[in-house]
C-alpha cells in the first residue's frame, strides 16, 4: 500500500480526494492537512510515502513545506497538485525536491498514475509545466547563474554517465532513458545517484540545470 498524506486548504477537495483515492486497492489516505502546520505534523506522525501538496496554503505554503520536508525526510516523494502554473512556484518546488507538478483539471486516474510514478522514484510533470521547465533551465543557463562542479568530478564520469546526462538536459524521464539506453529503470536510478554523489549536486533539477550550461548533449559519446 502506498501511504498518502493530502494537503489543500480546501475541505472539499480534501474530501473528494480522500475518498477517491482510498477507493484504489493499492493506495491508502493516511491523513489530511489543512495547512502548512499540520502537514508538518503529520508527516512527523504518519511518515507518508507520497504527500499532494497544494501550493497556497495558511501558515506555510506548499513550497516553504516541500523545502522542509525533503530536508529532513527526503524519502518522502512530493507531488504538487495546484490550479496554479505560476513559474515561481514551479521552479521553487521542483527546487526543493518535489517529484511531481500537477494541475488540479488532472483526471483521478491520471492522479494515480502520478502517484505510483513518483513513488516508484520518477518524475511526473503536467506537459504544459514541463515546457516551462525546460525554457528555465535554458534561461538559466544562459545567464550568470552556474552550478558548480569540480574539474576531478567531471573527469570522473563515466561515458555512460554522459549519456545518461544528456538525456537529463533533454528533460528525459528516467523510463524514457531506459528505453533509449536499453537499460531498467533501476539501473538508471542507480546512475543518477552516482552522478549526483560525484558532481555533489543536490537533486536532478540542479543536474538538469548544470547538464545545459556544459552541453552534455553535444559531447561525442560515440
Amino acid at each position: 500500500m502506498i501511504k498518502i498524506l493530502i494537503a489543500d486548504d480546501q475541505e472539499l477537495i480534501r474530501q473528494s480526494l480522500e475518498i477517491v483515492l482510498n477507493s484504489k486497492p493499492d493506495l491508502q489516505v493516511i491523513g489530511v492537512a489543512a495547512d502548512g502546520q499540520e502537514v508538518m505534523q503529520c508527516v512527523r506522525q504518519q511518515r507518508p510515502d507520497v504527500i499532494l501538496m497544494d501550493i497556497r496554503m495558511p501558515k506555510m505554503d506548499g513550497v516553504q513545506c516541500t523545502k522542509l520536508i525533503k530536508e529532513t525526510y527526503p524519502e518522502i516523494k512530493i507531488v504538487i497538485l495546484t490550479t496554479f502554473d505560476d513559474d515561481e512556484y514551479v521552479f521553487n518546488a521542483l527546487k526543493y525536491g518535489a517529484s511531481g507538478y500537477l494541475l488540479k483539471g488532472v483526471s483521478m486516474d491520471e492522479l494515480e498514475n502520478a502517484i505510483k510514478v513518483v513513488h516508484s522514484g520518477r518524475a511526473m510533470i503536467n506537459p504544459d509545466i514541463a515546457t516551462k521547465v525546460l525554457k528555465f533551465f535554458s534561461h538559466m543557463a544562459q545567464a550568470d547563474y552556474t552550478i558548480p562542479v569540480g574539474t576531478r568530478a567531471v573527469e570522473e564520469l563515466t561515458k555512460t554517465e554522459w549519456k545518461i546526462i544528456a538525456q537529463v538536459e533533454r528533460g528525459a524521464t528516467n523510463k524514457e532513458i531506459a528505453e533509449v539506453m536499453r537499460l531498467s529503470d533501476g539501473t538508471v536510478r542507480n546512475y543518477l545517484s552516482s552522478i549526483l554523489n560525484k558532481l555533489e549536486l543536490r537533486d536532478r533539477t540542479q543536474l538538469a540545470i548544470w547538464a545545459v550550461q556544459s552541453h552534455a548533449s553535444q559531447r561525442n559519446l560515440d
